[in-house]
């Protein structure tokens, strides 16, 4: 572009600014971001997450008049998710979504949300999650000098997808060779039903299955969807075996930078954010399945109740609640009733 810019006078500008409020004017400053942040997820942009993350920060550049500039860095574009969880405690990034399973290798108890088949309904989930025991997560969080900055949002209830063969029963999944994050109680639990877990980063996931290094995997539906794993895996059995939060955290540092009327923004609409996006994730969960079969994956119904018997009888409760301890767990059993 050429041409000139036109300078308003100081005069003209104070007369301007006794009719239009300030926010108004400082919005349309191109220098008016007084904060810079960068937000970083590892989801395809398609995904609810950025979609709702993307509203949040647009709805907050709007309300705090232009003051906090966020920029958003979808799909794992600023490193695998075990690197961001670096970045996000070194400031290196501002705000962080992450899976509660992979936040469990920095803060072993948030690892509770993935407990394998704790949770038989999102009712169950959200009783949990928005009660006592989400509670005690954020407190564990604030105690590694991380921030939660507002409530949980959902990824989902994960089910196993297989290259090879349909897993409906524990016994199918015997030396079944299935990806994993790198989350212990996800290895723990695929170990102790008897299958080969390994733990792979989620930026390398389609690459390990289209190359066979893996005959399998386990996500939610919207994942399976937006990451185009049905490509690689022909079967996706309903398991359900473990709920995965999305946890939004954020650097201790950056976060107290700002006034407190701007925290209070930027907290207020990620929770809004993380209502639209559990509205998201329930609603796709139904439509997924007809979405996914027209693509060509077969779907498996799995029996559910056989495989929670199944680990009950393996010492995976029992090596849990050590780990976790006698806190976390009581929460855990106030929700879901007696596991093991």
């Amino acid at each position: 572009m050429s041409g000139h810019v036109l300078v308003p006078s100081r005069r003209a500008v104070l007369a301007a600014g006794a009719s239009i409020p300030l926010v108004s004017i400082l919005s349309r400053r191109g220098d008016a971001a007084e904060f810079t942040l960068k937000f970083a997820t590892g989801q395809d942009p398609s995904h609810p997450v950025n979609k709702r993350a993307k509203e949040a920060i647009d709805r907050i550049k709007e309300k705090t008049g232009g003051r906090v500039e966020m920029n958003l860095f979808p799909a794992n574009q600023l490193g695998a998710d075990t690197d961001l969880l670096g970045q996000i405690r070194n400031g290196a990034i501002d705000y962080l979504n992450i899976g509660s399973s992979i936040l469990a290798t920095l803060v072993p108890r948030a690892g509770v949300f993935n407990t394998g088949f704790a949770f038989p309904t999102y009712a169950d989930v959200w009783k949990a999650v928005d009660g006592d025991l989400g509670a005690f997560v954020k407190s564990e969080i604030e105690s590694v000098g991380l921030l939660q900055v507002c409530k949980a949002w959902d990824n989902g209830f994960r089910q196993i997808t297989s290259s090879t063969r349909e897993i409906k029963t524990p016994d199918d999944l015997k030396g079944f060779k299935i990806r994993v994050p790198p989350a212990p109680i996800l290895t723990g639990l695929f170990q102790a039903l008897g299958a080969g877990p390994t733990p792979i980063n989620f930026n390398e996931v389609y690459s390990s299955l289209q190359t066979k290094v893996v005959e399998g995997q386990e996500n939610p539906l919207p994942i399976i969807a937006t990451a185009k794993l049905y490509e690689v895996q022909k079967y996706c059995s309903l398991t359900s075996h473990v709920w995965d939060a999305y946890i939004i955290l954020g650097n201790r540092r950056s976060f107290q930078r700002l006034p407190s009327d701007v925290q209070a923004i930027v907290t207020q609409e990620l929770n809004k954010a993380a209502d639209d996006e559990r509205a998201d994730i329930a609603a796709l969960s139904k439509s997924l399945q007809e979405d996914l079969t027209a693509k060509g994956l077969k779907f498996v119904d799995a029996d559910k109740a056989a495989f929670r018997t199944a680990l009950g009888k393996t010492s995976f409760y029992k090596d849990w609640h050590e780990k976790f301890g006698d806190k976390a767990w009581s929460l855990l059993e106030q929700s879901v009733g007696k596991l093991g």
